[in-house]
């Protein structure tokens, strides 16, 4: 089931001015005060982590618009619900003084018995990937066959390991200002103007990343967990929506890879010594200061592996 122009460019505008609009009611009434917002960033600098709820916010407004059927927004708003739920609550609640980086920490924890936010992020993002793509998988083939429930079902896995690990990539790059909505972007701009039943998503996500790109530039907010695993899970879910089998599992496969190579391989440096990655990351950001600390990842990014 495809989208139509408009209702693509409902759900961009939709979603980019529930995007703003959030993010001007939290920052009027910020819940818990303003503090509990706030994080260092790679400069020392205080951002505040209002953006992913706002940005969130959006994504799910957009979804609702852009879906061509009830089965379609459902399935996006669990998946993108739970990715800002789980993420807001790792963002807020980590332990600081114990953190683990990465899925291979978080797991780790979760093998000895101790259940980390981080690790509770993975369970939660992971059984709600799983719902929304049993939600999104149709129990009939496109001649109208009945499925069986083997082929079903494995279909159902792809797609949950697909959702869930994209909106775990994503985080992965809310390193550096402006990253994460860049990298979505790239995605959503193909997936928007294919047809589809994730295209209407996909606008969504142009659209919320519109709306917060320009304070996230400017180092006065970032996605942080709530945001960059809802970011995530959207462009995860329009893809199930949108991909046939083959292209579901090689997508699967190129995010999956990626991951695996975090927990080994700085992305900032594999950027910083790419002519073109290095551009296109540092367009629109302030410039380096010359006596800037290398540091890697930001407090408010308890769940990133080496980025």
């Amino acid at each position: 089931m495809s989208v139509g122009p408009l209702r693509r460019l409902a759900a961009a505008t939709v979603a980019g001015g529930v995007t703003a609009g959030v993010r001007g009611l939290l920052d009027a009434q910020p819940p818990g005060g303003p503090r509990r917002w706030t994080r260092t960033n790679h400069r020392g600098e205080p951002v505040s982590l209002l953006e992913g709820p706002a940005v969130a916010a959006g994504l799910l407004a957009g979804a609702v618009v852009g879906a061509p059927s009830l089965r379609a927004a459902t399935a996006l708003t669990v998946a993108t619900g739970a990715g800002a739920v789980f993420g807001v609550v790792d963002d807020l609640g980590e332990d600081v003084e114990v953190r683990r980086k990465g899925l291979r920490g978080h797991l780790g924890a979760l093998a000895r018995g101790e259940l980390t936010t981080g690790g509770l992020k993975v369970l939660g993002i992971g059984a709600a990937g799983i719902v929304a793509a049993a939600v999104a998988t149709p129990l009939r083939d496109d001649a109208g066959t009945r499925r069986s429930p083997a082929g079903w079902a494995a279909d159902v896995v792809v797609s949950g390991a697909l959702v869930a690990a994209s909106a775990n990539l994503l985080n992965l790059f809310d390193l550096r200002p402006g990253r994460a909505l860049k990298a979505g972007a790239l995605v959503a701009g193909p997936l928007a103007l294919a047809p589809g039943a994730g295209a209407g998503a996909a606008a969504g996500v142009l659209g919320a990343a519109g709306a917060a790109v320009e304070e996230d530039l400017a180092e006065h907010d970032m996605l942080g967990d709530g945001g960059a695993n809802a970011l995530g899970a959207t462009l995860g879910t329009a893809l199930v929506l949108s991909a046939p089998r083959p292209v579901r599992l090689a997508a699967l496969g190129v995010v999956a890879a990626l991951t695996l190579a975090s927990e080994k391989v700085s992305f900032t440096q594999v950027i910083e010594r790419t002519p073109v990655l290095r551009d296109l990351d540092a367009w629109g950001r302030r410039p380096a200061a010359a006596a800037a600390s290398p540091v890697e990842a930001p407090a408010s990014s308890p769940a990133a592996g080496p980025a």
